[in-house]
């Protein structure tokens, strides 16, 4: 019974191999540069798309089912074990709860504020983690660069919601711990069996604001079609993307290219929901991807 129980499952990892052999072929034809580029415009390009459901199941319900789908397909990618020791454990679901809110904050910004006014505002918080992790002298340059683009976004035109630009700022402070939590969850776990358990987690934690704000809604097959879409373009790729140009390149080079996070958003928000910046505001996300790579570079 257990050669037979070892040679089913030897038979259920044959294609999921195979999958994965072609897709690392197909991975390694394309520069490192291009994945992450790829991977960012696929991110900004679904929460464009999450944006348009929102007045169907809130911005609580497209959460929700972007983090149940992702978790669905990453569970049965990685298929991680449940037996864990408790700090692993409490690892893993501060990892969820962290995920939970942050998609949660982020989502509610886009509900009130231009995409790529809101991302820029929540690149804030991996930029102070990528400062506070330096001591140079020019890290207040890059620090004053950030201030001086959320100073303009402040005076924009026509003015910004206030609660929108509160939920990106608690954005950035849950990705600031996402970042900080992220390492543990590494040192903890292995492969990516830690990101599935934190993201099925994370879907438990939003599951209650989903169902509060969207309802029966949840359960509509074109709301559903779109989560599981929202899900493919705003976690499982561009983590997929990610994971694959970090074998490739240097994580300080990785991390320059993720500061352009702000521009492709405000373009993505142009082209998908026809939300043009003025002068003022490209200016703002400017020095907030300049403040980015600066500071990036300088991070050990």
């Amino acid at each position: 019974m257990v050669m037979a129980h070892m040679d089913g499952a030897e038979s259920r990892r044959q294609p999921l191999a195979g999958l994965e052999r072609t897709a690392s072929r197909a991975f390694g034809a394309v520069p490192p540069p291009v994945l992450v580029l790829l991977g960012m415009a696929s991110l900004q390009v679904g929460a464009a798309f999450a944006k348009q459901m929102f007045a169907v199941a809130g911005s609580p319900g497209v959460v929700t089912l972007r983090l149940a789908f992702a978790a669905l397909v990453l569970l049965v990618l990685w298929r991680p074990s449940l037996r864990m020791d408790r700090r692993t454990l409490a690892v893993v679901l501060g990892y969820g709860v962290v995920l939970a809110g942050m998609n949660i904050s982020i989502y509610a910004a886009f509900e009130r504020i231009p995409l790529g006014i809101a991302v820029t505002i929540e690149f804030l918080g991996p930029l102070a983690v990528a400062l506070f992790g330096s001591r140079r002298k020019l890290d207040v340059l890059w620090a004053l660069l950030a201030g001086t683009g959320v100073l303009l976004l402040s005076r924009a035109e026509g003015g910004l919601d206030w609660v929108g630009v509160a939920c990106a700022l608690l954005a950035a402070v849950l990705w600031a711990s996402y970042i900080l939590l992220g390492a543990k969850l590494g040192e903890h776990t292995s492969g990516g069996s830690g990101l599935a358990l934190g993201m099925a987690f994370g879907a438990v934690v939003a599951l209650p604001f989903g169902v509060a704000g969207a309802g029966s809604a949840l359960l509509d097959p074109a709301v559903l079609a779109v989560g599981l879409l929202v899900a493919l373009m705003s976690s499982v790729i561009p983590y997929s993307l990610d994971v694959e140009a970090l074998r490739r390149i240097p994580p300080r080079v990785f991390g320059v290219l993720m500061s352009l996070g702000p521009a492709i958003a405000a373009l993505a928000g142009l082209v998908v929901l026809g939300e043009a910046l003025g002068i003022a505001q490209w200016v703002a996300v400017g020095c907030v991807v300049l403040a980015s790579v600066g500071a990036t570079r300088g991070t050990r």
